[in-house]
């Protein structure tokens, strides 16, 4: 059984101060454009052209959330030995003028594409929009080459053809820049795991029959969000017999003396993202509960031990049972199970890893991944399951565990 924490990863105060070495965010700034042009660099491509929110504050430093996160309004154009170009909502550009100084100010622009559909192409804001990129693309002198874009809505890429432009995925790419982390983004991601640990503190003791699912949803977002969140973005409570099949979500059920139950709580601190189960009985627990654990627990040290530069995602990927071992057909219907994935600026990002695509596609671990790691045992009770989280740093010593609450045995809950 796995004992400690790994490597010590610093986890110091979240304010700036003189008299301290903490997150350096001019230096983390700095660090992702560089790697966002060296992958530029050494690609095919003669510019970027961002629509993903997480890439775009990569390159930019800039982040606009809440309702505008999934309209693909923002976007962003680095083109090769360019400053980066940020269209936004409205405001938000005369905003960036005034107070990210580290972008140019004729580089902060308003814009507007659609919303989703919601205005339409004929409105032609999606054509004067190309107009204005591939203008950029002359003078910076690359309209001949390939642009790499990363996601897109269907009438900007047509435009974009239309105009001549050759496009080519580079979510690929961005995703490749952004696998390694600096030390200031692991400092960033250790405070995220850091205010989850006290979280599911309050959550332990909060959890009693008579509380319902949704409840301990609605302590998690508080909690975070006094502790300096800047989004909660799920909080999954899975409890009794919703635990066997596992629904990934939460409802109003209240929780019942015997329960087992589980919590996925994945909120950003500075962007810097946390997935981080735990499972929990509620008064008492049953030999089978136990048993759950006990396997589901096993096999996250399995995976865990493995972790230094140099392994293989499909190394980890075996330490974990096939899905025909815990009752599934086969792995595209167990995924997410069994499972590993970046953490970053995005929830999901490389490495992936499952037996459904790492051991056909392992890609080599090295110093700066940092991803969580899953595991999922259903109970032989036949409603009951253990979920178990960890998110381990890559470092040159072995794993490094993020996540603090402890989860070596099944912890009870007002145990009777």
């Amino acid at each position: 059984m796995r004992e400690g924490f790994g490597p010590t990863i610093a986890t110091p105060g979240h304010m700036g101060v003189d008299f301290e070495t903490r997150v350096d965010f001019a230096r983390l700034r700095d660090y992702r454009l560089a790697r966002a042009r060296a992958a530029l660099e050494a690609s095919d491509f003669g510019s970027l052209l961002l629509f993903d929110f997480y890439n775009i504050r990569y390159v930019s430093g800039t982040w606009v959330g809440g309702a505008l996160g999934d309209k693909m309004t923002r976007y962003c154009l680095l083109t090769r030995g360019g400053e980066p170009v940020v269209w936004d909502f409205g405001s938000a550009a005369r905003h960036h003028k005034l107070f990210a100084p580290w972008l140019e100010p004729d580089n902060c622009r308003a814009g507007m594409l659609g919303l989703r559909g919601a205005i339409a192409p004929r409105a032609g804001l999606f054509a004067s929009a190309v107009t204005e990129i591939v203008g950029l693309l002359r003078d910076a002198g690359v309209a001949d080459q390939p642009v790499g874009v990363d996601i897109v809505e269907l009438p900007f890429l047509f435009e974009l053809q239309g105009a001549g432009i050759e496009v080519r995925d580079a979510q690929q790419t961005m995703l490749d820049a952004r696998v390694i982390k600096s030390p200031d983004e692991i400092t960033l991601l250790a405070q995220a795991a850091a205010m989850v640990d006290g979280v599911y503190h309050d959550v332990f003791e909060a959890l009693k029959p008579g509380v319902r699912e949704n409840q301990i949803v609605a302590l998690v977002n508080q909690r975070l969000y006094e502790m300096g969140s800047d989004q909660v973005e799920a909080v999954n409570a899975v409890s009794g017999e919703r635990c066997n099949p596992h629904p990934h979500n939460f409802t109003d059920r209240i929780i019942r003396p015997g329960d087992q139950a589980f919590f996925d709580i994945i909120h950003s601190y500075n962007g810097y993202r946390t997935c981080y189960y735990r499972t929990l009985s509620v008064g008492s627990a049953t030999a089978p509960q136990r048993d759950a654990y006990t396997q589901a627990r096993a096999w996250m040290d399995a995976s865990i031990d493995l972790v230094k530069p140099g392994v293989g995602t499909d190394e980890i990927a075996r330490a974990w049972p096939a899905a025909t071992d815990f009752g599934f057909a086969d792995e595209m219907a167990a995924f997410g199970l069994q499972f590993g994935h970046g953490l970053g600026l995005g929830l999901h990002e490389r490495p992936i890893i499952s037996r459904l695509n790492s051991l056909s596609d392992p890609i080599e671990l090295a110093e700066g991944m940092v991803f969580a790691l899953e595991t999922y045992c259903p109970a032989s009770d036949g409603v009951s399951a253990a979920r178990i989280e960890e998110e381990v740093v890559v470092t040159k010593d072995g794993p490094a565990i993020l996540t603090r609450f402890p989860a070596q045995d099944l912890m009870i809950a007002h145990e009777y």
